[in-house]
Protein backbone atom coordinates (compact mmCIF):
# COMPACT_ATOMS: atom_id res chain seq x y z
CA UNK A 1 0.00 0.00 0.00
CA UNK A 2 1.50 3.39 -1.14
CA UNK A 3 0.82 6.74 0.56
CA UNK A 4 2.80 8.87 -2.14
CA UNK A 5 -0.07 11.12 -3.09
CA UNK A 6 -0.46 11.77 0.46
CA UNK A 7 2.87 12.16 1.73
CA UNK A 8 3.83 15.25 3.29
CA UNK A 9 7.48 15.89 3.59
CA UNK A 10 7.57 17.98 6.66
CA UNK A 11 7.34 17.42 10.48
CA UNK A 12 9.16 14.92 12.06
CA UNK A 13 10.60 11.58 9.97
CA UNK A 14 12.78 9.56 12.17
CA UNK A 15 15.25 7.49 10.15
CA UNK A 16 15.25 4.23 12.07
CA UNK A 17 18.17 1.39 12.98
CA UNK A 18 18.62 -1.76 11.88
CA UNK A 19 19.14 -4.65 14.15
CA UNK A 20 21.20 -7.58 13.28
CA UNK A 21 21.94 -11.06 15.50
CA UNK A 22 25.39 -12.17 16.57
CA UNK A 23 26.61 -13.38 12.81
CA UNK A 24 25.62 -10.03 11.10
CA UNK A 25 22.45 -11.47 10.09
CA UNK A 26 19.37 -8.91 9.81
CA UNK A 27 17.13 -10.01 12.74
CA UNK A 28 14.08 -8.69 11.39
CA UNK A 29 11.67 -9.63 14.46
CA UNK A 30 14.25 -7.23 16.44
CA UNK A 31 13.89 -4.85 13.61
CA UNK A 32 10.18 -5.09 12.94
CA UNK A 33 9.88 -4.31 16.77
CA UNK A 34 11.81 -1.23 16.78
CA UNK A 35 9.87 0.11 13.34
CA UNK A 36 6.75 -0.34 14.62
CA UNK A 37 7.77 1.63 18.70
CA UNK A 38 9.15 4.75 15.98
CA UNK A 39 6.11 4.59 13.77
CA UNK A 40 3.70 4.54 17.05
CA UNK A 41 5.14 7.71 18.20
CA UNK A 42 2.22 10.23 17.99
CA UNK A 43 3.20 13.42 15.38
CA UNK A 44 5.64 12.05 12.87
CA UNK A 45 4.68 12.33 9.78
CA UNK A 46 6.25 9.11 7.93
CA UNK A 47 9.45 6.77 8.20
CA UNK A 48 12.79 6.41 6.66
CA UNK A 49 14.19 2.63 6.37
CA UNK A 50 17.22 1.94 4.24
CA UNK A 51 19.32 5.32 5.11
CA UNK A 52 22.87 5.91 7.24
CA UNK A 53 21.24 5.04 10.77
CA UNK A 54 20.08 1.55 9.35
CA UNK A 55 23.86 0.89 7.79
CA UNK A 56 22.28 0.94 4.23
CA UNK A 57 26.09 1.14 3.14
CA UNK A 58 26.27 -2.55 4.43
CA UNK A 59 23.18 -4.06 2.85
CA UNK A 60 23.13 -5.35 -0.45
CA UNK A 61 20.25 -4.89 -3.03
CA UNK A 62 18.36 -8.02 -2.21
CA UNK A 63 18.73 -7.04 1.76
CA UNK A 64 17.42 -3.32 1.32
CA UNK A 65 14.34 -4.68 -0.50
CA UNK A 66 13.79 -7.10 1.84
CA UNK A 67 13.81 -4.04 4.73
CA UNK A 68 11.74 -2.23 2.83
CA UNK A 69 9.18 -5.20 2.38
CA UNK A 70 8.86 -6.12 5.83
CA UNK A 71 8.42 -2.83 7.56
CA UNK A 72 5.62 -1.66 4.69
CA UNK A 73 4.20 -5.14 6.18
CA UNK A 74 4.74 -4.16 9.81
CA UNK A 75 3.57 -0.58 8.90
CA UNK A 76 2.65 0.26 5.81
CA UNK A 77 -0.83 0.93 7.13
CA UNK A 78 -0.15 3.18 9.65
CA UNK A 79 1.96 5.68 8.10
CA UNK A 80 4.38 6.79 5.14
CA UNK A 81 7.55 5.24 4.58
CA UNK A 82 10.58 7.07 2.43
CA UNK A 83 13.18 4.41 1.05
CA UNK A 84 16.63 5.56 0.83
CA UNK A 85 18.74 5.19 -2.17
CA UNK A 86 22.19 4.81 -1.64
CA UNK A 87 24.30 3.48 -4.79
CA UNK A 88 27.33 4.64 -6.09
CA UNK A 89 25.84 4.29 -9.71
CA UNK A 90 23.42 6.02 -11.06
CA UNK A 91 22.03 2.93 -13.00
CA UNK A 92 22.26 1.19 -9.78
CA UNK A 93 20.45 3.62 -8.12
CA UNK A 94 17.67 4.16 -10.89
CA UNK A 95 17.00 -0.11 -10.10
CA UNK A 96 16.54 1.09 -6.25
CA UNK A 97 14.17 3.65 -7.02
CA UNK A 98 12.22 1.61 -9.97
CA UNK A 99 11.78 -1.12 -6.99
CA UNK A 100 10.81 0.93 -4.25
CA UNK A 101 8.18 2.22 -5.89
CA UNK A 102 6.88 -1.13 -7.24
CA UNK A 103 6.36 -2.67 -3.48
CA UNK A 104 4.76 0.65 -2.54
CA UNK A 105 7.34 3.54 -1.38
CA UNK A 106 6.10 6.96 -0.80
CA UNK A 107 9.20 8.20 -1.10
CA UNK A 108 12.65 8.31 -1.65
CA UNK A 109 15.62 9.82 -0.13
CA UNK A 110 18.21 10.01 -2.68
CA UNK A 111 22.33 10.25 -1.36
CA UNK A 112 25.04 11.35 -2.96
CA UNK A 113 27.11 8.82 -5.16
CA UNK A 114 30.52 8.36 -2.88
CA UNK A 115 31.47 8.47 -6.66
CA UNK A 116 31.60 12.19 -6.63
CA UNK A 117 33.67 12.27 -3.39
CA UNK A 118 36.82 13.18 -5.23
CA UNK A 119 35.37 17.02 -6.46
CA UNK A 120 31.70 15.57 -8.14
CA UNK A 121 30.85 19.34 -6.51
CA UNK A 122 32.67 21.10 -9.74
CA UNK A 123 30.87 18.76 -11.98
CA UNK A 124 27.38 19.81 -11.54
CA UNK A 125 26.08 18.00 -15.13
CA UNK A 126 27.14 14.21 -12.58
CA UNK A 127 24.21 15.41 -10.08
CA UNK A 128 21.66 16.38 -12.35
CA UNK A 129 22.73 12.85 -14.53
CA UNK A 130 21.74 11.27 -11.54
CA UNK A 131 18.68 12.68 -10.44
CA UNK A 132 17.21 12.65 -13.81
CA UNK A 133 17.96 8.84 -13.99
CA UNK A 134 16.37 8.12 -11.15
CA UNK A 135 13.10 10.65 -12.03
CA UNK A 136 12.84 8.68 -15.39
CA UNK A 137 11.78 5.63 -13.77
CA UNK A 138 10.05 6.54 -10.88
CA UNK A 139 6.95 9.30 -9.96
CA UNK A 140 7.43 9.19 -6.39
CA UNK A 141 8.56 12.39 -4.42
CA UNK A 142 12.37 12.69 -4.10
CA UNK A 143 14.26 14.10 -1.09
CA UNK A 144 17.46 15.20 -2.02
CA UNK A 145 20.12 14.45 0.65
CA UNK A 146 22.84 17.40 0.65
CA UNK A 147 26.10 16.66 2.26
CA UNK A 148 28.43 19.76 4.37
CA UNK A 149 29.20 22.26 1.97
CA UNK A 150 33.02 22.16 3.01
CA UNK A 151 32.72 19.16 1.45
CA UNK A 152 33.36 16.91 -1.92
CA UNK A 153 30.19 15.53 -1.77
CA UNK A 154 28.33 18.29 -1.42
CA UNK A 155 25.27 20.22 -4.41
CA UNK A 156 26.51 23.63 -4.46
CA UNK A 157 23.50 25.95 -4.18
CA UNK A 158 23.12 26.79 -8.03
CA UNK A 159 23.21 23.30 -8.71
CA UNK A 160 20.75 22.73 -6.07
CA UNK A 161 18.84 25.57 -8.03
CA UNK A 162 19.01 23.66 -11.41
CA UNK A 163 18.24 20.37 -9.98
CA UNK A 164 14.94 21.56 -8.46
CA UNK A 165 14.03 23.10 -12.16
CA UNK A 166 15.28 19.97 -14.20
CA UNK A 167 14.30 17.81 -11.66
CA UNK A 168 10.43 18.51 -10.70
CA UNK A 169 9.70 15.45 -8.20
CA UNK A 170 12.35 16.76 -5.96
CA UNK A 171 10.16 17.92 -3.37
CA UNK A 172 12.20 18.54 -0.42
CA UNK A 173 16.15 18.26 0.66
CA UNK A 174 17.28 17.01 3.55
CA UNK A 175 20.26 19.72 4.76
CA UNK A 176 23.13 18.67 6.58
CA UNK A 177 25.12 21.57 4.91
CA UNK A 178 27.07 22.09 8.40
CA UNK A 179 26.61 26.12 7.52
CA UNK A 180 24.09 28.04 9.42
CA UNK A 181 24.52 30.50 7.43
CA UNK A 182 24.09 28.51 4.11
CA UNK A 183 21.44 26.53 5.54
CA UNK A 184 19.18 29.52 6.50
CA UNK A 185 19.79 30.82 3.08
CA UNK A 186 18.53 27.38 1.53
CA UNK A 187 15.09 27.50 3.91
CA UNK A 188 14.70 31.09 2.79
CA UNK A 189 14.66 30.55 -0.96
CA UNK A 190 13.74 26.77 -1.62
CA UNK A 191 10.75 27.15 0.36
CA UNK A 192 9.67 30.09 -1.62
CA UNK A 193 10.42 28.94 -4.74
CA UNK A 194 7.03 28.77 -7.52
CA UNK A 195 7.32 24.78 -6.80
CA UNK A 196 8.43 24.99 -3.29
CA UNK A 197 11.28 22.57 -2.03
CA UNK A 198 10.77 21.97 1.87
CA UNK A 199 14.11 21.94 3.68
CA UNK A 200 13.89 18.77 6.19
CA UNK A 201 17.07 19.79 8.71
CA UNK A 202 19.05 17.13 9.80
CA UNK A 203 21.04 19.30 11.98
CA UNK A 204 20.66 17.17 14.87
CA UNK A 205 24.03 18.35 16.68
CA UNK A 206 21.86 22.07 16.86
CA UNK A 207 17.99 20.95 16.27
CA UNK A 208 16.54 23.97 17.77
CA UNK A 209 18.43 26.33 16.09
CA UNK A 210 18.07 25.13 12.37
CA UNK A 211 14.39 24.88 13.41
CA UNK A 212 13.72 28.30 14.20
CA UNK A 213 15.33 29.52 11.23
CA UNK A 214 12.53 28.02 9.84
CA UNK A 215 12.72 24.66 8.22
CA UNK A 216 9.62 22.81 6.99
CA UNK A 217 10.68 19.51 9.41
CA UNK A 218 13.86 17.11 10.32
CA UNK A 219 14.95 13.76 9.19
CA UNK A 220 17.51 12.35 11.73
CA UNK A 221 18.56 8.81 12.89
CA UNK A 222 18.26 10.31 16.59
CA UNK A 223 14.60 10.59 15.70
CA UNK A 224 14.95 6.45 16.21
CA UNK A 225 15.63 7.10 20.22
CA UNK A 226 13.93 10.46 20.70
CA UNK A 227 11.26 11.06 18.73
CA UNK A 228 8.86 12.28 21.09
CA UNK A 229 11.62 15.08 21.76
CA UNK A 230 11.64 15.78 18.38
CA UNK A 231 7.84 16.20 18.30
CA UNK A 232 7.35 18.21 21.02
CA UNK A 233 10.74 20.28 19.82
CA UNK A 234 9.30 20.95 16.92
CA UNK A 235 5.47 21.88 17.78
CA UNK A 236 6.94 24.27 20.25
CA UNK A 237 8.89 26.16 17.74
CA UNK A 238 5.65 26.02 15.50
CA UNK A 239 3.59 27.85 18.15
CA UNK A 240 6.52 30.28 18.80
CA UNK A 241 6.67 29.45 22.67
CA UNK A 242 10.41 29.87 22.91
CA UNK A 243 10.28 28.95 26.88
CA UNK A 244 8.84 25.04 26.11
CA UNK A 245 11.53 25.17 23.00
CA UNK A 246 14.48 26.12 25.26
CA UNK A 247 12.87 23.12 28.10
CA UNK A 248 12.56 20.22 25.64
CA UNK A 249 16.05 21.54 24.03
CA UNK A 250 17.86 21.16 27.82
CA UNK A 251 16.44 17.60 27.42
CA UNK A 252 17.92 16.79 24.13
CA UNK A 253 21.04 18.62 25.11
CA UNK A 254 23.08 15.81 26.65
CA UNK A 255 22.28 13.04 24.32
CA UNK A 256 22.89 15.28 21.18
CA UNK A 257 26.17 16.12 22.67
CA UNK A 258 26.86 12.28 22.99
CA UNK A 259 25.64 11.15 19.73
CA UNK A 260 27.44 13.44 17.50
CA UNK A 261 30.51 13.76 19.14
CA UNK A 262 33.79 12.55 17.76
CA UNK A 263 34.14 10.47 15.52
CA UNK A 264 31.08 10.87 14.12
CA UNK A 265 30.45 7.82 12.17
CA UNK A 266 29.40 6.21 15.54
CA UNK A 267 26.62 8.31 16.23
CA UNK A 268 24.23 5.17 15.08
CA UNK A 269 26.37 3.09 16.95
CA UNK A 270 25.72 5.30 20.50
CA UNK A 271 22.05 5.23 19.17
CA UNK A 272 21.86 1.19 18.92
CA UNK A 273 23.69 0.89 22.52
CA UNK A 274 20.72 3.67 23.73
CA UNK A 275 17.93 1.43 22.64
CA UNK A 276 19.96 -1.45 24.47
CA UNK A 277 19.91 0.53 27.60
CA UNK A 278 16.51 1.48 27.24
CA UNK A 279 15.37 -2.29 27.10
CA UNK A 280 14.07 -1.41 22.94
CA UNK A 281 17.06 -3.96 21.28
CA UNK A 282 18.46 -7.27 22.33
CA UNK A 283 22.02 -6.11 21.61
CA UNK A 284 23.88 -3.36 19.77
CA UNK A 285 25.51 -5.49 16.74
CA UNK A 286 26.80 -3.08 13.51
CA UNK A 287 28.13 -4.44 10.70
CA UNK A 288 32.04 -3.90 10.04
CA UNK A 289 34.06 -2.14 8.59
CA UNK A 290 31.86 -0.14 12.28
CA UNK A 291 32.96 -1.80 15.44
CA UNK A 292 31.16 -2.08 18.62
CA UNK A 293 32.06 0.88 20.99
CA UNK A 294 34.02 1.12 24.34
CA UNK A 295 32.24 0.57 27.97
CA UNK A 296 33.55 3.94 28.16
CA UNK A 297 31.28 5.38 25.88
CA UNK A 298 28.66 3.25 27.30
CA UNK A 299 28.81 4.66 30.15
CA UNK A 300 28.68 8.57 28.75
CA UNK A 301 25.76 7.23 26.67
CA UNK A 302 23.67 6.16 30.50
CA UNK A 303 24.82 9.56 31.74
CA UNK A 304 23.37 11.34 29.00
CA UNK A 305 20.41 8.76 29.23
CA UNK A 306 19.89 10.30 32.76
CA UNK A 307 19.98 13.68 32.38
CA UNK A 308 18.07 13.38 29.52
CA UNK A 309 15.80 12.31 31.66
CA UNK A 310 15.16 8.86 29.96
CA UNK A 311 16.36 6.55 32.34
Amino acid sequence: MSHSNKIKLEGVIPATLLAFDKDFQIDEKSSRKHIKTCALTDGISALTINGHSSEVHACNFEEQKRILNFSLDEIGDIIPIINGVYADGSIEAAKIAKMSQENGASALLCFPPQSMSMGGHLRPEMALEHFKRIADVTDLPLICFNYPSSGNLTYPFETLLKLFEIVPTIKAIKDWSNDPMLHEKHIKTFQNLSNPVNVLTTHSSWLMSSLVMGAKGLLSGAGSVIANFQVALFRAIQKKDLQEAQKINDQIFPLAQAFYSPPFLDMHNRMKEVLVLTGHMKEAVVRPPLMKISEKEINNLRKALKQSGLK
